[in-house]
């Protein structure tokens, strides 16, 4: 109990801190089936049964055709029964890199595929909030990734407001550990992917979250300090 009172409690700081839901919104859940975006699903349905702010969920899971990616679709159609959340499941693929793509990598155009079903499908359902399942470990890995690898401080912002489109990409899971969702799903009996990615492999964030792992061994404050300084840098907010 103490656990999810905790997870709870970020949670909530998270949506009033950086404003990431308001009344009237129709959020649109990215689900994947992974623990995170589980997780993320139940979190919303239990604060939208809260009067204020009011806010509506529904969720949409994509199938690639072409990349063994699985999560049992019945299990993920009982979870969104389970906390009254609509559930939207589309099945897509890509093709073969064209001439322009042909430096992209398999996880890159999947990816991208994945989000241009989430933003069709909040467009269709009138949805001006999509919400991705990245964690604080997630974010903070992006930015050493960014600082090591590409020379800048940035990462993956917990409030992006889109530019050519009325849409904002929200992750209210920013506060919370890796380690508790872990922990918590457990306790919940999240059911596990059928199949995982057959691309995946060392990459960078593997190496950056060994790297990581190591600097938090060392100081406990590593989390708290990265955090405040992309706060500080105005990095974790893009309107």
């Amino acid at each position: 109990m103490e656990l999810e009172q905790r997870i709870i409690k970020r949670f909530g700081r998270a949506i009033v801190q950086y404003r990431l839901i308001e009344d009237g919104d129709k959020v649109l859940v990215g689900l994947s089936g992974g623990k995170d975006s589980l997780c993320l699903l139940e979190l919303l349905a239990r604060r939208a049964k809260i009067q204020r702010p009011s806010f509506k969920v529904m969720a949409l899971h994509v199938r690639m055709e072409n990349i063994r990616y699985e999560t049992d679709t019945n299990y993920l159609q009982q979870f969104c029964d389970r906390w009254d959340v609509p559930l939207r499941i589309v099945t897509t693929r890509f093709d073969a890199p064209t001439k322009e793509q042909k430096e992209k990598p398999a996880c890159f155009l999947c990816s991208w595929m994945r989000r241009k079903q989430l933003f069709n499908t909040a467009q269709t359902c009138g949805c001006n909030k999509i919400a991705l399942g990245h964690h604080q470990d997630d974010i903070i890995h992006t930015a050493l990734m960014n600082l090591f690898y590409q020379g800048h401080f940035s990462t993956m912002p917990i409030r992006l407001r889109m530019r050519k489109m009325p849409i904002t990409i929200i992750r209210p899971l920013c506060l919370e550990h890796e380690a508790d969702i872990a922990v918590y799903a457990e306790q919940q009996h999240y059911e596990k992917q059928l199949k995982l990615c057959p691309n995946e492999r060392e990459t960078n964030r593997t190496t950056m979250r060994r790297l990581y792992e190591q600097m938090e061994a060392q100081n406990d404050e590593t989390r708290y300090s990265v955090w405040n300084a992309l706060e500080r840098a105005g990095k974790l907010i893009e309107e």
